[in-house]
C-alpha cells in the first residue's frame, strides 16, 4: 500500500508543477504590460457586449477588448481634452449598431412578409444582408441555407447589427460597384485607414486572428455603397414578379451625382468626422505608435426620433448601451441635422393692398439628397404669417395632434412652386407607385416614383450617369427653381417656394416665419402597416405611441416687414453669379456695405483668390481646380457664407 502511493504522489507533484507553469504563462505579459489572465479578466468585466466567434467573424465585443474603453486612460483619448473617444462606445448607441434591433425595421419586415407570404423568406434574406450582415454572410460563406428573419431573435451575430467587421472586413474588390446588400468580405484581413508601415499587425493577428492593413476603400464612400443603394424587384398585387425593378434608396449614387466626390468629401467626412491625433488605438498597448488623423465613429445621421425610442426601450430591446451613450448619439444626430443639412432664406418679394409675396429658398448642404435613404422619411415647410397683434393671417404646413401635416392630400401632396392656400404644403418626399400607379408603402410592390422632390445635393445634374437611380419625379421636374440658379443653370442643390399670402386689406406690419421639419416615420406612412398585426408590428405601434413624435426642426428663418409702403433695406441677402461657374469668375452683389471677402476650399482651408471691387459688389477669380469653394463676406457686423461650385 505504501509503494502504491508513490505514483499518486508523483502525479500530484507534476500537477502542481504544471499548474504553476500554466499560471506563470498566463501571467506572462502579452505584448504589453499586462498578463494574459489580467487582459482576459479586464476584457470580460469591462464591457457588456457579447464576445462570439463564428467561422468567419467576431462580434464587436471582441473588438472592444482593444478599441473599447481603456481603464488606464491611455488609449482612445483625445489630446488636449482628455475625452474618451473609443470607437466601440461611440458605435454602440448608433442606428448602425442597432440595425437588427430597430423596432421599425422589424415591424416593416413583418409587414412585407405578411403582404407577400410567398416571398417572405426571400424578402428577409435580402433585408438581413444589410441589417444583420455578419449573420447573413456567415451562413452564405459557410455554404449553409440563407439566414432568414425566423433566425433573427436567436442569433448573437445578428444582434451585432452593422458591427465593426461588417465594414472593416469588406475587401477592396467589388466595393462601389455592387449594391443591394451584395457585400464582399475578405476572410483573412481587416482593413483600416492607416498604411501598413504605421501599424503592428502581430497584435491583432494574435488576439483576433485577422491581419490588419490599409484599405483605400475604407476611407472612401465605396464601402458604404453595398447597403446604401438598394434596388428591389417589383411584384403585382397578387405577389407575382413583373420583371420591373425599383430603386428603394440610392444614397451612394446621390453622392456620386454631386460636387462632393471631386472635392474629396466622402461619407466618412461627415459621418465619421476626423480629428488630429496622436491617438493611441489599442488599450493596454502603450508602446504602439499613436496615429493621426483619427475617425470618430459617431455614425450620426438624422433620425433623432428612432434614437429616442431606442433609448427609452433599450432594456426591452436588449441594447447594450447606456442612457448617457444614447444622449451623446442623439446630440450628435441633432447637431448634424440642424447645423450641417440645410440653409434657409426667407425674403419679401413684394406687397400690395391684398397680397404679400414671400419666397423661401432652401439649399441642401448634405452630400446626398435631403431627406435620403429609406423612403418613409420626409421634410416639410411650415410657413406662418402673423399681424402686429399676433393673430395668424396665413399658415401652411402645421401639424395636428397625431403629428400629421394639416392639408395633406389623401394620396400624396404634389410639389409646389407657388403656394396660395393653407391646404397646400411643400413636402419633400418619395411617393412610391405600384403597378396601377396607386400610392403604396409596400416596398416589394413599388414600380416607379410618382413623386420625388427630395432636395438634391450641390452639383446634381440630370445628365449624370447615375441619374437613372436618382430620378426627380413629379412636378418638381418642371419647377424652374428646383435645382436651378438665377441664370437657369442646373446644379444649385436648392429650391425656392413662393408664397402668395392674401392679407385681406391689412396694411400694418407683418411677421413671417418659415421652418423646415424632418419626420422619419410619418403617420400616413405607417397606416398601411398598422392595418396588419404581428408581435413586431404591435410592439412598434406601442413604442411609437409612447414616444414623442414631434418632428425635428432642421432650419428656420423669419422676417418682419413694416406697414404697407414702407420697406426696410434687406442687408442679408447676397447673390453669387454665376453659380456654378465655368471659368472661375464670380460676382457677389446685394449690399454696398460688403467688405472683407475671404475664400476657402472644400476642406475649410483659406486660399488665395484674386478679388476686386465692382460697382455693386465684388468680382472674384477662383482657383483653376474644379470643386466646391466657400466665399465669406462681411456685411456690417454680419458674416455671410456662400457656397460656389467651380466646374
Amino acid at each position: 500500500m505504501v509503494f502504491g502511493r508513490k505514483p499518486l504522489l508523483l502525479a500530484s507533484l507534476l500537477g502542481v508543477v504544471f499548474l504553476f507553469a500554466g499560471w506563470n504563462e498566463a501571467n506572462r505579459p502579452a505584448l504589453g504590460p499586462h498578463s494574459r489572465i489580467e487582459l482576459a479578466l479586464y476584457r470580460s468585466t469591462t464591457d457588456s457586449l457579447p464576445v462570439v466567434q463564428s467561422g468567419y467573424f467576431w462580434t464587436s465585443g471582441k473588438c472592444a477588448g482593444c478599441h473599447g474603453r481603456d481603464l488606464l486612460g491611455q488609449a482612445s483619448i483625445e489630446p488636449g481634452t482628455g475625452r474618451d473617444i473609443n470607437v466601440v462606445n461611440d458605435w454602440r448607441s448608433s442606428l448602425m449598431a442597432n440595425s437588427a434591433r430597430d423596432p421599425f425595421f422589424r415591424a416593416k419586415l413583418d409587414h412585407e412578409e405578411l403582404v407577400n407570404p410567398s416571398l417572405g423568406e426571400t424578402i428577409g434574406v435580402k433585408c438581413l444582408k444589410c441589417h444583420a450582415p455578419l449573420a447573413a454572410y456567415e451562413e452564405l460563406l459557410s455554404g449553409h441555407p440563407p439566414f432568414t428573419s425566423a433566425m433573427l431573435d436567436t442569433s448573437v451575430l445578428a444582434s451585432d447589427g452593422v458591427g465593426c467587421l461588417a465594414c472593416h472586413m469588406q475587401g477592396p474588390n467589388g466595393t462601389g460597384s455592387t449594391f443591394s446588400g451584395e457585400l464582399h468580405f475578405d476572410s483573412a484581413h481587416v482593413y483600416g485607414p492607416y498604411s501598413d508601415d504605421q501599424i503592428d499587425p502581430s497584435i491583432m493577428q494574435n488576439f483576433v486572428g485577422f491581419t490588419p492593413g490599409f484599405g483605400a476603400h475604407i476611407v472612401n464612400s465605396e464601402v458604404c455603397a453595398g447597403c446604401h443603394t438598394l434596388i428591389t424587384e417589383t411584384v403585382d398585387l397578387d405577389g407575382n414578379l413583373t420583371g420591373d425593378a425599383f430603386v428603394e434608396q440610392a444614397t451612394y449614387h446621390e453622392w456620386r451625382n454631386s460636387v462632393y466626390p471631386a472635392a474629396g468629401t466622402m461619407c466618412n467626412t461627415c459621418h465619421l468626422p476626423r480629428i488630429e491625433g496622436p491617438i493611441l488605438l489599442a488599450a493596454e498597448y502603450a508602446f504602439l505608435n499613436p496615429q493621426t488623423p483619427f475617425g470618430l465613429h459617431h455614425l450620426a445621421g438624422a433620425n433623432v426620433h428612432m434614437l429616442e425610442i431606442l433609448k427609452a426601450q433599450r432594456e426591452v430591446l436588449g441594447i447594450p448601451a447606456t442612457e448617457v451613450q444614447f444622449d451623446s448619439t442623439i446630440a450628435r444626430t441633432r447637431a448634424m441635422l440642424t447645423q450641417r443639412t440645410l440653409d434657409i432664406d426667407l425674403d419679401l418679394e413684394d406687397r400690395t393692398n391684398d397680397t404679400a409675396y414671400f419666397s423661401v429658398r432652401l439649399e441642401n448642404r448634405a452630400g446626398h439628397r435631403f431627406p435620403s435613404g429609406y423612403p418613409s422619411r420626409r421634410a416639410f415647410v411650415e410657413f406662418v404669417v402673423k399681424d402686429a397683434m399676433g393673430d395668424t393671417v396665413f399658415k401652411s404646413g402645421t401639424i395636428d395632434g397625431t403629428y400629421e401635416v394639416l392639408g395633406h392630400d389623401a394620396t400624396y401632396e404634389p410639389h409646389y412652386n407657388v403656394i396660395t392656400a393653407p391646404d397646400q404644403v411643400q413636402i419633400y418626399e418619395l411617393a412610391m407607385g405600384d403597378v396601377n400607379d396607386d400610392v403604396t408603402t409596400v416596398l416589394e410592390r413599388a414600380k416607379r416614383p410618382l413623386k420625388d422632390n427630395r432636395l438634391v445635393p450641390l452639383g446634381f445634374v440630370t445628365s449624370h450617369p447615375s441619374y437613372d437611380t436618382t430620378l426627380i419625379a413629379g412636378t418638381a421636374l418642371v419647377d424652374p427653381d428646383f435645382n436651378y440658379n438665377t441664370l437657369n443653370e442646373e446644379g444649385s442643390g436648392s429650391d425656392i417656394v413662393h408664397y402668395n399670402v392674401p392679407v385681406q386689406g391689412i396694411d400694418g406690419p407683418l411677421f413671417a416665419t418659415a421652418r423646415v421639419f424632418y419626420q422619419p416615420m410619418p403617420p400616413k406612412w405607417n397606416n398601411e402597416m398598422f392595418a396588419y398585426n404581428s408581435d413586431h408590428i404591435d410592439t412598434f405601434r406601442d413604442m411609437l405611441d409612447a414616444s414623442d413624435g414631434t418632428p425635428t426642426m432642421v432650419a428656420a428663418d423669419s422676417i418682419g416687414i413694416g406697414p404697407l409702403g414702407i420697406h426696410g433695406a434687406n442687408t442679408s441677402e447676397l447673390m453669387v453669379l454665376p453659380n456654378p461657374t465655368e471659368n472661375g469668375w464670380i460676382r457677389i452683389i446685394g449690399d454696398e456695405r460688403m467688405d472683407a471677402v475671404t475664400v476657402f476650399d472644400a476642406r475649410g482651408k483659406m486660399i488665395v483668390a484674386h478679388t476686386e471691387r465692382s460697382i455693386n459688389g465684388y468680382r472674384i477669380q477662383l482657383p483653376e481646380a474644379s470643386g466646391l469653394y466657400f466665399v465669406q463676406v462681411r456685411v456690417g457686423e454680419k458674416v455671410v457664407l456662400k457656397r460656389v461650385l467651380r466646374r
